[in-house]
């Protein structure tokens, strides 16, 4: 969720998601058309526990909009058509909440999947990119381009991030970013200050953008 988001860092809550496409678990056999007994059969058999737990629910599953039951989709398995995007869930990405007071970006290797008061970016050089959404030179670009909400919040909004320059790079320069992300997400996961760190990635994005004295002072001055 939005709140679990923090700088580097996710807070851990036990909380889990059961994702059930139709046809679950043959959803990737296109060749299936309408309810599938061979999908059922295969998902009690592969996820017992699971089935075993939707089952004591299955009068209410098959009242769900009984003019499509039986026509698209196994009692057990989602109503509607899940979003052609969901396997980018389990790809590395970056996670976000929808709105913020501060600048939470967090890099994922772990496959957690958000709710709808989240973003995430996928693509490459994701650990540079991660860098670079926390650090002072976005905090500045974030802070005049982002619209102030009630309570001081800022809605990160891909229109707004997309008046933001950001420089690409190349492998090597992302694997040297990657090294120091996935050391300060180690550290807060250990609850270990990391303000040297990010000191540390703030230099190196100085010395990326070729920003002169004077501008590094004034963008290492802005507070939020």
């Amino acid at each position: 969720m939005g709140k679990n988001i923090n700088k580097y860092w996710i807070e851990k809550n036990d909380q889990y998601l059961l994702f059930v496409p139709w046809h679950f678990p043959l959803h990737n056999d296109n060749s299936i058309m309408g309810v599938s007994t061979v999908a059922e059969e295969a998902f009690k058999k592969d996820y017992a526990a699971v089935y075993d737990h939707l089952l004591q629910f299955r009068d209410q599953l098959e009242k769900r909009n009984q003019a499509e039951t039986g026509i698209r989709y196994e009692w057990y398995a989602l109503q509607r058509f899940g979003s052609n995007y969901w396997k980018n869930f389990n790809l590395t990405k970056i996670i976000y909440p929808n709105m913020t007071k501060f600048m939470p970006f967090y890099y994922d290797e772990s496959g957690h999947y958000l709710n709808d008061k989240c973003f995430m970016i996928t693509g490459k050089h994701l650990s540079y990119l991660t860098a670079f959404l926390n650090s002072s030179i976005f905090k500045y670009c974030f802070i005049n381009n982002f619209p102030e909400l009630m309570g001081g919040t800022r809605e990160l909004r891909k229109i707004f991030f997309d008046l933001i320059p950001v420089m690409p790079v190349n492998d090597d320069i992302n694997e040297t970013f990657k090294n120091k992300v996935n050391t300060i997400q180690e550290m807060k996961g250990q609850k270990i200050s990391t303000i040297k760190q990010e000191k540390e990635i703030d230099q190196m994005l100085f010395d990326l953008y070729n920003l002169t004295i004077e501008e590094r002072e004034v963008i290492g001055f802005i507070e939020i």
